[in-house]
């Protein structure tokens, strides 16, 4: 049940990531988070499912259709792929 969000665009800039999606989850408001901060709303429950996937993750910020994290020492393939497998899977309940 549940569609997925579609990762539009992706960019890496040294310990952050970027993506861009087709999908807003906040309002206009951005939402910053830190790791094990409370996530009773919709976008501090993705960030809780970003901060899961792994360990090296410190910081997301939410702006509507735009999600950034940044990860100690930077990105690699498998990471960045947990992370859009995170995303893109979010809405989606079985």
């Amino acid at each position: 049940m549940g569609q997925p969000i579609l990762i539009k665009r992706r960019d890496i800039r040294g310990e952050v990531l970027l993506i861009d999606t087709d999908r807003s989850v906040t309002g206009q408001d951005g939402k910053a988070f830190g790791r094990n901060e409370g996530a009773s709303t919709i976008p501090g429950r993705l960030a809780e499912a970003i901060f899961s996937v792994d360990g090296e993750i410190d910081h997301v910020y939410l702006l509507q259709n735009t999600v950034t994290v940044r990860r100690r020492g930077g990105w690699d393939e498998a990471a960045t792929a947990e992370v859009e497998t995170a995303v893109s899977s979010f809405f989606l309940y079985y």
